[in-house]
């Protein structure tokens, strides 16, 4: 009996051993392909931003939104008749995307988007993640211009 709890107990120890090894593997593998593919994400980022600033200046038939890049890749909008401004940095050392808003509520911290990476069927890729949960970008964007422009976060 004796014999018994000495190797189950062995064999426990190398499974959690075997465990924290694939999970130090993972974890290196996922930083990898984050710290790859930041740029593509960031790209993704810029590309929307510009792609929902066009077409709310669609909708609106004017020039709302004026949305610029900064010479240091920042992105700058600017809403119409209103002293207010969004930022949105890329941080490549710690890929982070930061949202400023100077239109939010005071009590309300900027955005904070963490770039990490995760496998796929196909090997690996890169999302943005905020409280360790993937976002929608399309949303977190549309619902940063329409506090910029003066209205509630969400639609009532």
């Amino acid at each position: 009996m004796d014999d018994q709890v000495t190797k189950r107990a062995a064999q426990e120890y190398l499974a959690a051993k075997l465990s924290e090894e694939e999970q130090r593997v993972e974890d290196q593998l996922n930083l990898e392909a984050a710290t790859s593919l930041a740029p593509k994400v960031w790209k993704c980022v810029t590309d929307t931003v510009f792609a929902k600033c066009r077409e709310w200046n669609a909708i609106t038939n004017e020039e709302t939104l004026t949305c610029k890049e900064t010479s240091l890749g920042d992105l700058r909008i600017w809403c119409a008749g209103r002293s207010h401004q969004m930022t949105v940095h890329f941080n490549s050392w710690r890929r982070l995307v930061i949202i400023r808003n100077t239109a939010r509520p005071e009590h309300e911290t900027d955005t904070v988007l963490s770039i990490v990476g995760y496998p796929t069927d196909s090997g690996r890729d890169a999302r943005l993640i905020r409280s360790d949960q993937p976002i929608d970008l399309d949303m977190v964007i549309v619902g940063h211009l329409r506090v910029l422009a003066g209205l509630s976060r969400e639609a009532k």
